[in-house]
């Protein structure tokens, strides 16, 4: 292993990965799983502008991965019907 790849493994998160965990975690802090799906794109402009303020070496590419993700992460899990056993 190069000692760059070293630098980078040991260098910690990206800043993506920063600007992604500090938003997940607003998400869970402020309940917006629960919001009304119009609330949650407002919430999400809102906050989105925080963080591209707070990581301002965040390029627009790289704050659209990170509100995709945010958004993701805010939809319910969809389950499959259960099996109903054949009696």
């Amino acid at each position: 292993m190069t000692n760059k790849k070293k630098a980078e493994r040991s260098a910690g998160p990206s800043i993506v990965d920063q600007a992604r965990d500090e938003l997940f975690s607003h998400i869970l802090r402020c309940g917006v799983i629960e919001a009304e799906p119009e609330h949650q794109k407002e919430w999400m402009d809102d906050t989105m502008q925080y963080l591209a303020e707070r990581y301002s070496d965040l390029d627009e590419e790289q704050l659209a991965q990170v509100r995709v993700l945010g958004e993701r992460f805010c939809k319910p899990v969809i389950r499959g019907k259960p099996e109903v056993a054949a009696t």
